[in-house]
């Protein structure tokens, strides 16, 4: 491990639950160098907290130890665990679908259960409400700070029996393609979708091509209209909408100094599908 501890979860800052897992992990070690990831994940939202891990840990050093705690189910029989990621940095975590985008687009290499009775902070048993601290926190600072290995965290699990969300998938045809609406880009309100700049491109889309675009929130058209796809936003005029590759290397949709998702009401999920169609 590198000393490093990144924090994820959907708790705010309004009140004293990041400061006391801040505490928790200094209490281990005050050499630690300790980072948020982000605390404004939308409560209890494990698919945006699964994103966001994959949106960023493969920019992190190797050995980095990041802790995430969207956790609907504390207290309840889901597991918690440590994953070792195939780019090297691991994850602490509740096993309820926070690692499927981190398993599908970047690897698991090994998953182990973390042994509750021996990694938990002490005079904790009796609380069940908050193993962000008393649980995740400790664990991944005791990581990080090299007072334990992987191997001491607890028995390995299966890869393969992780919980995981499902993804949406991507649908091509020689004149379209189509997929959903993974995550927005929070404070401009851009749309991105799971559809990868290849399989974009594999259609015949071009910079400076006009694209249909249509959403939908299940069956419901919300959205239906003609955009330009180009590079960077300076490619249109400010207020028009535009189609770029953002830095995830996915299919994104904006308004040019203007948020997209609040100007037409667009949310996120499988059940939120946009479809990219040639213009004949």
């Amino acid at each position: 491990m590198n000393n490093i501890l990144v924090l994820q979860s959907d708790f705010g800052l309004a009140d004293g639950a990041v400061a006391a897992m801040l505490g928790v992990a200094h209490e281990i070690s005050k050499d630690l160098r300790i980072h948020n990831l982000t605390h404004d994940i939308t409560p209890y939202n494990i698919w945006e907290a699964s994103y966001r891990l994959f949106q960023t840990c493969k920019y992190w050093p190797e050995g980095t130890v990041f802790v995430s705690v969207v956790d609907p189910g504390v207290g309840s029989a889901r597991k918690s665990v440590v994953a070792k990621t195939s780019s090297g940095q691991y994850i602490v975590t509740p096993d309820n679908g926070t690692l499927t985008h981190m398993k599908k687009f970047i690897g698991i290499d090994a998953v182990r259960e973390i042994e509750e009775s021996v990694h938990r902070r002490k005079d904790s048993e009796h609380s069940h409400t908050f193993h962000g601290r008393d649980v995740y926190a400790y664990t991944g600072a005791k990581l990080a700070a090299n007072e334990i290995n992987f191997e001491d965290v607890g028995n390995e699990l299966s890869v393969d029996r992780i919980i995981e969300n499902k993804t949406g998938d991507v649908i091509k045809t020689e004149t379209s393609i189509s997929g959903c609406i993974d995550i927005l880009d929070v404070r401009f309100g851009s749309l991105w979708t799971n559809i990868s700049s290849d399989d974009f491109r594999s259609v015949g889309f071009k910079h400076g091509h006009r694209i249909e675009v249509l959403i939908k929130n299940g069956p419901t058209v919300v959205y239906n209209n003609r955009i330009i796809y180009d590079k960077s936003f300076d490619a249109v005029y400010v207020g028009e909408q535009i189609i770029y590759t953002n830095s995830l290397m996915r299919t994104a949709v904006a308004i040019n100094q203007g948020n997209f998702a609040r100007a037409y009401s667009i949310g996120t999920g499988i059940h939120w599908t946009i479809e990219f169609k040639k213009i004949e």
